[in-house]
């Protein structure tokens, strides 16, 4: 039975080109009409899917079933494959994004190859994972590992000499993605932990306009 991540999953081999590419097109289309999508949430990674699909979680909503597609692009700089055959141009879907604030510039390039609003990038100021601890606090943040075992992990690395000139939240950020898997973690114990008023307002008023 077609679902969601079919659907993501057509749309990826899609903007990937290769000899594949009029098929996983044609499988997009079909898609998109019998699902059927009527927004798709352009993400740079997968950390970025756990962050969102917490706060979805949180707030009662199934995305999917009400037609928006939830999907990584492997980097920021895919946007402008991904967003040209989903947007206004390409199956007239509704384009939304979270970015990190470097990456900016390659989602409104993408956006304004895809026709679609500007307005529906929201933009992190550094990226989600320093979003997400300036909600926090390092404090609370130092907790939260400390339930996930990893407390002596953290320990260890705040030793190394190129941790002692940055800030709390600067090792902080930094320590969350030095092992694989762990961004994606912690972006969902993260957003788990967010008091009701302490969701970043990019990754609020994403969820806000959809």
């Amino acid at each position: 039975m077609a679902d969601m991540a079919s659907f993501g999953a057509a749309v990826t081999a899609w903007a990937a080109g290769g000899p594949g590419e009029a098929l996983a097109g044609d499988q997009a289309r079909e898609l998109a009409g019998r699902l059927p999508v009527r927004a798709v949430v352009l993400l740079e990674g997968p950390s970025d899917v756990a962050a969102v699909e917490a706060l979805t979680a949180r707030r009662g909503r199934d995305l999917a079933a009400e037609g928006v597609c939830v999907l990584p692009m492997g980097g920021a700089m895919s946007v402008g494959r991904f967003a040209p055959f989903l947007g206004p141009a390409g199956l007239g879907l509704r384009l939304l994004g979270l970015c990190d604030v470097q990456e900016h510039e390659f989602y409104a390039r993408g956006w304004a190859r895809a026709g679609a609003d500007p307005r529906e990038v929201f933009v992190c100021r550094a990226d989600l994972e320093d979003e997400l601890i300036r909600a926090l606090g390092p404090d609370r943040l130092r907790e939260l590992v400390r339930a996930q075992g990893e407390l002596r992990s953290l320990e260890t690395f705040l030793r190394q000499p190129a941790q002692r000139d940055r800030t709390p939240q600067q090792q902080l950020r930094r320590f969350l993605g030095t092992r694989s898997g762990r961004k994606v973690h912690y972006g969902r114990a993260l957003v788990e932990a967010l008091g009701p008023d302490q969701v970043p307002a990019p990754l609020g008023e994403l969820l806000a306009a959809l």
